[in-house]
C-alpha cells in the first residue's frame, strides 16, 4: 500500500506541474510509516528528527497536498486541531475520541453501517459520506 500511495502522490504531482522533492519526499515517508492520525505539529516532529533542516511550513504545504491529491483526508474532532490520516481504497472506518487526553481509536461495525442505511432507505436518502464520531473518556483515562 506505502508504494501505491507514494506512486499516486509523485503522479498527481506531475499532473498539477508541481516537482517531486527531497523535502517533500521526507515528509510524505513519515507520514505513511505513521499509523496515527497525525496533527501538522506531530509530523513536523516526527520529519525533524529524520531531517532537520525541512520547516514547518513545508510540512503544513505538503499534508495539504496530500489531501488534495487524495492519500489523506483532514479530520476535525472538535479540538481546533486539524489532524490527517490515511485514506484507503473502499476503506471506511469511524472514531472515538476521549475528551480527557485526546486519543483516537478507530473501529468497524457493520450493525452500524447497515443500520445507517436502513435508515437512509427509508427516507428515500442516498449517501455520498458519512463520519461517526463517539465523544468520551477512554479506559485508560477511566483508570
Amino acid at each position: 500500500m506505502k508504494r501505491s500511495k507514494k506512486k499516486q502522490f509523485h503522479e498527481f504531482m506531475s499532473g498539477k506541474g508541481l516537482k517531486s522533492t527531497r523535502q517533500r519526499d521526507v515528509v510524505l515517508d513519515c507520514f505513511l510509516a505513521s499509523d496515527r492520525h497525525m496533527s501538522t505539529e506531530e509530523l513536523y516532529m516526527k520529519v525533524r528528527a529524520k531531517n532537520p533542516t525541512i520547516g514547518y511550513a513545508t510540512v503544513y504545504r505538503t499534508l495539504k497536498l496530500f489531501a488534495e491529491s487524495g492519500i489523506a483526508r483532514e479530520i476535525h474532532f472538535g479540538d481546533g486541531q486539524t489532524r490527517y490520516e490515511h485514506v484507503a481504497e473502499g476503506e471506511h472506518h469511524d472514531h472515538l475520541v476521549c475528551t480527557r487526553c485526546g486519543s483516537v481509536q478507530e473501529f468497524e461495525n457493520e450493525t452500524i453501517e447497515r443500520l445507517q442505511q436502513e435508515i437512509a432507505d427509508q427516507f428515500g436518502f442516498q449517501v455520498e459520506t458519512h463520519k461517526l464520531e463517539l465523544y468520551g473518556i477512554c479506559a485508560k483515562c477511566r483508570q
